[in-house]
Order: C-alpha cells, then structure tokens, then sequence
C-alpha cells in the first residue's frame, strides 16, 4: 500500500513537472542570479539570494501553467502538442488552475520578503504573465514580448537586492529579451504549418523558414553586443569577458545545429546550448567578482 502511494504521489509530481517544463528553468535562472551578483558587487546576502530563487521560480511556474491552460485546446489540435499534461488528462485544468493559483501567491509572498518595490511590482510581473500567451493569436511579436517579460528577471533580481532602479541593468535585461526571443524563433519553426493553417502568428510562419532562422542570428548577436557592453558597464573583470567568449561559441554552434533545410537538430540547439550559456555566464560572472 505504501509502495502504491508513494509511486502515485511521484506519478503527480513528474506530470506537474512535465507540465511546467521545470528543466527549462535553467534558462532565466541564472541570468536573474548574474544580476544578482553584479548588484551585490560579489555573493549576495543569503536571504536575498534564497527569495531570489524562489520568486523565480514561483513566477515561472505559474506563467507556464497558464501558458498551458490558455492553449490547451490549441495544444489539442497540434500533433506535436496533442499529448501534453492538460490535453491528454495526465494533469486536470483544475489541478493546473490550483498550480497557478499556489505559485501566484508564492511569488508575490516572495517579492514582498525581498523588498516593498519588488512587491508593488509584481502585479506588473503578473500582467505581462496573463497578456503573453494571448500575443501569438494577434502578432508575429509575441516572441519578443516574450523575451521582454523575462527580461523582468535580470532587472527585478538588481531591484531585488539593491532596492533601486540602475539604467545600466537594461543592457542585461535587453541581452535577456533578445536571447530569449532568438531561440523561441527557432522553437516556433516546428510549429510553422500549424500556425499558417490555424491562424497563429510566428516569425517562421509569416516570414518561413530561411527569414526566420535570419532574424534569430541577428537577435543573437545583438544579445552577444549586450552582454559585452553589460560586463563594460559594470566593470567586470578578466573571467566574465572569457566567459563571454565561450557564450558567443555556443551561440554560433546553435545556429550551426539549425539550417533551412536540416531541423533535426533543433531540440539539441534550444535546449542545450541555451541551457549552458546561460549557465556559463552566470558561473564567469561570480568569477569575476573572486578574481
């Protein structure tokens, strides 16, 4: 009877897992913890560091939900989607609207421990939450708005420890955006046929495959500009700007994955390369600050 329990209880949790794509949080993570870094001129103070996580977390959670629930009967449709938690009855939309409902009031419980501006501000966090999963149904932008609600991350982690607002976060929040919106591009080319014969907007949709793959490189190398001009902005040291390089390499070798006419390997060019240089920048950026 145990055995029975405990194995149902694991079952519930990989599937809500699996519906939040929690692996995936090794994107914005890291980016919101190099922030982090750079605000406390070195190791942030534990408390910070630990509501820090837990506000990211809590918001993504509950943006993926929602994401999940307000696509469901797109998701449906999609063949590639159609097995997802929600349309194939793993996850309930009850049990998800309860995962969103928890995460929403654990992050705001979280940017309230941090500070009184964090708090006030995510509502804000919350609208751009909502707004982002309607976006493709109206503008092929909606990749970069995505980009734009997780830039929230670098730049509420800043405001996070020092209370303030500093212009020159931006250019890491801005790096965020473009990165984000760059390899969410490439993700959206498998979607391509679907959303022209449904009526999605997508930069691989409206523009194809070759546009689309195009103006993912241009929005690379912009984060690439920005992250550097981030590292001169704040003074970072000798191992951040290494740490750059071997970012620029797994950016290029991304995009050496993906070519118009080869798309088998695009799972190993979203989530891989995405996955380690945003780690890489993070660890490079600690680095610098105990060089």
């Amino acid at each position: 009877m145990e055995v029975l329990i405990r194995n149902r209880i694991l079952e519930r949790l990989s599937a809500y897992l699996s519906l939040i794509k929690f692996s995936h949080s090794v994107f914005a993570l890291p980016f919101a913890l190099t922030s982090a870094f750079i605000a406390s001129g070195g190791v942030p103070p534990a408390e910070k560091f630990l509501w820090i996580i837990v506000a990211m977390v809590s918001a993504r959670t509950s943006a993926m939900a929602l994401n999940r629930i307000i696509d469901r009967e797109i998701d449906r449709l999609n063949p590639r989607t159609s097995m997802r938690e929600i349309p194939s009855g793993r996850v309930s939309l009850l049990e998800a609207l309860g995962l969103v409902i928890t995460s929403l009031i654990v992050f705001i419980l979280s940017a309230w421990m941090l500070n009184d501006l964090c708090f006030r501000l995510s509502f804000v966090a919350i609208l751009f939450i909502l707004l982002y999963s309607y976006t493709k149904r109206f503008t092929w932008l909606s990749h970069f708005f995505l980009g734009f609600t997780i830039s929230g991350a670098p730049i509420g982690a800043w405001l996070a420890v020092t209370g303030y607002f500093e212009p020159k976060i931006l250019y890491l929040g801005f790096a965020v955006m473009f990165w984000i919106a760059g390899f969410d591009i490439l993700y959206a080319l498998q979607d391509r046929e679907f959303d022209r014969k449904f009526g999605l907007y997508s930069i691989p949709a409206i523009f194809g495959v070759k546009s689309a793959i195009t103006i993912s490189r241009i929005a690379h190398m912009i984060t690439w500009i920005l992250l550097l001009i981030t590292g001169i902005a704040f003074g970072l040291k000798g191992p951040y700007y290494i740490g750059l390089v071997i970012a620029g390499a797994l950016l290029f070798y991304e995009h050496r994955l993906v070519r118009p006419d080869d798309l088998s390997r695009l799972d190993m060019a979203f989530f891989n390369m995405n996955g380690y240089l945003s780690i890489v920048t993070f660890l490079f950026t600690a680095l610098s600050f105990l060089w």
